[in-house]
């Protein structure tokens, strides 16, 4: 049986098909396409009149995916996250998008999503025993878990996504020191919860959800052995070094130096160097020296769900 899932992110919209028979999933379909439908309205909790554009563009070629696949709109779980949680024409872009496309937007909780990302880091096989801090870093919240292989100790969701950060945070490009230093404090004033659940499960390894930690690993092979990874592998130990080296490439360079960095794509080149920073914020407060990257998150979450 064929199954598809569209996850409605504030920066990027993905859609992923599979086909389904029994316990065993073929993916026969996924793509990635910028929709930004938080740029210039995050932080005032509106999709604005361009944004809804951008995003019927990006659905609208969603669907004629879906016809080629003969899914009918109705059979699509079409999942809705942080831009479209806080915003308050939320009914609104919900409503327009069926009127345009035939699909039903589920907007879930950050608490969901935190699950469901559990789920999609679980089935890539990124967890072990240990307990392990999972963050995928979403345009418009965060996701934060503590868990390993066999259940979730800890998780939380906080609207400190790419987006909401580089809006308030990225006054210049690069970034100066003092921005860095007021998104330092922000984090510590925010992750208040985290630091004291931290304390309590003391996890060895940092998890990091596709998005920003694809990209990450990208610039590693590119970096290293002059291509890109095989698409088919799920998770990577990025070298915490290798890490560092990307952190500092990305701190000193603006919008058009970055473009040329080996590895880099245009859907993260600015979003990337506020998500660093939140990951080296993480690894420095909380003593992590390990990096696991997945590149199975929310969508990869839900089908996982769906077939329980």
């Amino acid at each position: 049986m064929k199954q598809a899932i569209i996850d409605l992110g504030t920066n990027t919209f993905h859609l992923l098909i599979a086909d389904v028979v029994g316990s065993t999933q073929q993916i026969l379909f996924r793509e990635s396409l910028p929709a930004k439908i938080g740029q210039a309205g995050i932080n005032q909790g509106i999709i604005t009149e361009e944004a809804i554009g951008r995003a019927l563009g990006v659905l609208t070629y969603f669907r004629q995916v879906l016809n080629r696949f003969d899914i009918a709109p109705d059979q699509v779980v079409a999942i809705g996250t942080s831009a479209i949680r806080v915003a308050r024409n939320q009914q609104e872009f919900i409503d327009r998008v069926r009127q345009e496309t035939g699909l039903s937007i589920q907007v879930i909780s950050g608490d969901q999503e935190a699950a469901y990302i559990y789920q999609g880091i679980r089935v890539a096989g990124a967890l072990g025993e240990s307990t392990g801090l999972v963050i995928d870093i979403g345009g418009g919240s965060v996701e934060f878990i503590l868990g390993n292989q066999s259940r979730i100790f800890w998780k939380q969701s906080f609207e400190i996504g790419g987006q909401r950060l580089r809006e308030r945070f990225m006054t210049s490009d690069p970034i100066s020191l003092t921005s860095i230093r007021r998104l330092n404090d922000y984090f510590q004033e925010q992750l208040l919860p985290l630091a004291n659940a931290i304390h309590q499960y003391q996890p060895s390894v940092l998890v990091g959800s596709s998005g920003s930690f694809d990209t990450l690993v990208d610039m590693w092979f590119m970096h290293e052995q002059g291509h890109l990874p095989n698409p088919d592998q799920a998770t990577f130990d990025l070298p915490i070094q290798e890490f560092y080296r990307s952190y500092e490439l990305l701190m000193k360079k603006d919008h058009v130096e970055r473009m040329q960095l080996p590895g880099m794509i245009e859907l993260r080149v600015d979003m990337i160097v506020v998500a660093v920073c939140l990951i080296d914020y993480v690894l420095k407060t909380y003593g992590i020296t390990q990096i696991k990257t997945s590149t199975y998150s929310l969508k990869e979450g839900v089908l996982a769900s769906l077939n329980e």
